[in-house]
């Protein structure tokens, strides 16, 4: 049931999240999350940038009352679970811009100037990472 991948940085995907909160699929029968994937893994091949971020799939994050919902994590960090998203190179690139972000700090919080305006209302949770957990807001 698990499978090792790459610990540093990623964007895991719920490879079966609902395409919107009304709609489980596109006419295509195409999930949202699979869109998603699939948008994510375009806009990195395209910009370098993005290189040092992994994008994963699994399928269910566990979040259903949300539709296209990741998990960003890096070895360390405060990890974040964001969601509502349109299944779009738009979104692909907000959330990769974030995971850039993520990545380069200390312990995973990013200064909100630095938020991509595509992540802004999207955070559902922050996960605390192994053996650690928030003292400070």
């Amino acid at each position: 049931m698990l499978t090792m991948v790459d610990d540093g940085p990623a964007v895991v995907v719920c490879g079966t999240c609902r395409l919107t909160a009304a709609a489980r699929e596109d006419a295509d029968g195409v999930r949202g999350g699979a869109r998603l994937l699939a948008e994510l893994r375009a806009v990195q091949a395209a910009d370098p940038r993005y290189a040092g971020i992994a994008v994963q799939t699994m399928p269910c994050l566990f979040a259903c009352t949300e539709h296209v919902v990741v998990h960003l994590r890096a070895p360390g960090k405060v990890g974040y679970v964001l969601g509502r998203f349109a299944a779009d190179a738009a979104a692909a690139r907000a959330i990769l811009d974030y995971a850039v972000h993520h990545a380069a700090s200390d312990e995973g919080k990013v200064a909100y100037r630095d938020w991509p305006q595509g992540v802004k209302g999207h955070f559902i949770v922050r996960v605390p990472p192994a053996g650690m957990v928030v003292t400070d807001g």
